[in-house]
């Protein structure tokens, strides 16, 4: 060990979780994990990789979770196949966290709000953005299939620790800015491969003013700049929300004051202006306000970086009394059953129906191209989701900008990438 032992919190995490005291970065080694998590396209192949390795039982049936998300409602017969499969592995294994249509939700916003991720846990789920329970001051990640099939059998999975990247974000930020104007505002400045297999703990006075569903925003996109974690300190926000949902004890760690970072960014909050991700890269980010000459033919509001309350109650405050632009589809998706039941009671739903917007059920859907919102040739798209690659959301020659809830919404009133400003008279 070396005479500095002063850790991150995600050389804490992974060290608590090898039973060790200090581990050190670039160290493989072999964790405990606290949720092991999949979904329904990524299970059917850990069931197969499951099988041939002679597992008998999971190591724990409280702590695989599977949640059919990504193509559900079932949209055809492949995937209700898949679903079925996914379906008798839960029955048979006596999986207790399994969540099927009626109950369930978008993966990354179910969990945290069951109370099955807590600060201090090592997550590791069959999905790249799983990454966002860092949000919770957690260490999780996304792994292949054969990986989820080794850690539902044995409750252990290897790792290489991690260096770290702080980001520290200080001044005040302007109007409507949100956690996902924030990432992407980092995202650009550093690239998709900036943070590669590193983690990024995002710090400073604004990170702790923000929203638990900003912070789970900021988090689930740090894959998105090649992150491995994408880690929030748990403050009195964070142990707020946990103790109103936790199902366990869980620790917080803080990184040491003198810990190693391989660099540290210190960003003027108070200079960002709402961002909006040109194709074909989350990268691309561009002020908001200079992209209006571009036209739009849908708006999507929703996924597990922004269906959550926070993006739903901004929407509405912009959409309420206005009409969708003539010819535009607006597809507005709560990311959990709790999301959109309470959206319904505070009279969300409402405004959006009447304002012209379709209002899904709890789906990935569009996201991934999923249903529900796949586009034709030439078609451009601005969307709350997480990725904007060739072909993200449907036709190859299909185009999809990314932005939070504020833009999305007051987009959808225009026709063309806009500012709150401009459509509302009282602002």
């Amino acid at each position: 060990m070396p005479q500095n032992n002063s850790q991150t919190i995600a050389q804490k995490i992974l060290a608590a979780h090898c039973g060790r005291d200090y581990v050190s970065e670039g160290e493989i080694v072999n964790a405990g994990l606290d949720i092991v998590l999949g979904n329904d396209i990524t299970m059917p192949l850990a069931i197969q990789e499951f099988k041939k390795i002679g597992a008998e039982k999971v190591f724990d049936s409280e702590r695989v979770v599977i949640v059919p998300d990504h193509f559900t409602p079932n949209k055809d017969i492949k995937s209700a196949q898949q679903s079925q499969l996914v379906r008798e592995f839960a029955s048979a294994f006596h999986i207790k966290n399994y969540f099927e249509v009626g109950k369930m939700g978008i993966e990354h916003a179910l969990l945290p709000e069951q109370g099955l991720v807590g600060a201090g846990d090592l997550i590791i789920g069959a999905d790249s953005h799983t990454c966002t329970y860092g949000a919770l001051g957690a260490a999780s990640t996304g792994v292949g299939s054969t990986d989820l099939a080794v850690a539902m059998a044995t409750g252990k999975l290897w790792f290489r620790v991690p260096s770290s990247i702080k980001f520290v974000y200080e001044g005040k930020p302007q109007p409507w800015i949100t956690g996902k104007d924030l990432i992407l505002h980092t995202i650009g400045m550093i690239g998709v491969d900036g943070a590669l297999y590193q983690s990024m703990e995002f710090r400073g006075p604004v990170i702790g003013q923000l929203s638990m569903d900003s912070r789970f925003t900021m988090s689930n996109m740090a894959i998105e700049a090649g992150g491995k974690f994408g880690i929030i300190e748990a403050d009195k926000v964070t142990e707020q929300y946990l103790s109103q949902r936790a199902q366990r004890p869980y620790r917080v760690y803080k990184s040491d004051a003198d810990a190693s970072y391989d660099q540290v960014y210190r960003i003027d909050c108070s200079k960002i202006g709402l961002q909006v991700a040109t194709p074909h890269l989350p990268s691309n980010a561009k002020p908001a306000e200079k992209l209006s000459h571009i036209g739009i033919d849908q708006v999507v509001i929703g996924s597990c970086t922004n269906g959550r309350m926070e993006d739903l109650a901004v929407s509405a405050s912009i959409l309420k009394g206005q009409k969708v632009k003539e010819g535009l589809r607006v597809i507005v998706i709560p990311a959990t059953q709790e999301i959109y039941l309470e959206a319904m009671q505070k009279g969300y739903l409402k405004t959006f129906v009447e304002a012209g917007c379709v209002v899904s059920t709890p789906t990935c859907g569009p996201c991934l191209g999923g249903h529900m919102g796949i586009l034709a040739e030439g078609e451009k798209a601005l969307s709350t989701t997480n990725r904007n690659f060739v072909g993200r959301m449907g036709h190859p020659k299909s185009e999809v900008y990314l932005c939070g809830p504020a833009v999305a919404a007051a987009s959808a009133v225009t026709g063309h990438i806009a500012i709150p400003q401009e459509v509302m008279d009282d602002y």
